[in-house]
């Protein structure tokens, strides 16, 4: 009777030593499960912010890319003066070759990767009046490419250059006139 009792007194401790042993390693697994979990988050927060970041610095770049486009196109051979009004300016655009591009404009729509570009005449302030063939050059605004799309507009000051006729007492006289303008161009927000 005393072996039976010490068996089962044996087999007690056995059975309870399993019970410890089984909830250490329930503890080691959920301990595991935490530390994974933890981890999991960190670096979920280090690739949100690293998103983030990579974000700011498109849109950064982007920027960059329409300040520098707007510097450059009215030096463009699209827009440039040239040597039309006696010598090569910087920053001139020559208005009516601007006119006459922007009857074929859907050629060139994806050129300059932009959505919107336009040119202004600075000295009309108080009236709006958008360019067309019929009113050219009684007009202050000449939209090149038009996008409802929202973005970013940059702008650079420009001369604005064409060729104008002047009635004279023996005729009609050809003539440079210039005017200040601005020149401003939308890139496309991205998200």
């Amino acid at each position: 009777m005393q072996t039976k009792q010490l068996l089962a007194g044996c087999g007690r401790m056995i059975k309870i030593r399993n019970k410890k042993g089984q909830f250490k390693v329930q503890q080691m697994a959920f301990m595991l499960i935490a530390v994974i979990l933890f981890f999991a988050l960190v670096a979920i927060f280090v690739l949100a912010f690293q998103f983030s970041s990579m974000k700011e610095k498109a849109t950064v770049l982007q920027e960059e890319n329409a300040l520098l486009l707007v510097a450059k196109l009215a030096d463009s051979p699209e827009f440039s003066c040239g040597n039309s009004f006696g010598e090569t300016r910087a920053n001139c655009i020559d208005f009516d070759k601007v006119m006459i591009l922007k009857q074929e404009i859907s050629k060139y729509k994806n050129f300059w990767g932009v959505s919107n570009i336009e040119i202004r005449k600075i000295y009309d302030f108080g009236r709006e009046k958008t360019c067309t063939s019929s009113n050219y050059p009684d007009c202050n605004t000449l939209k090149l490419i038009e996008s409802t799309s929202s973005g970013y507009d940059y702008s650079n000051f420009v001369s604005l250059c064409w060729k104008e006729q002047k009635k004279t007492g023996t005729g009609q006289m050809l003539y440079d006139k210039c005017e200040i303008g601005k020149i401003t161009v939308r890139y496309r927000e991205k998200i």
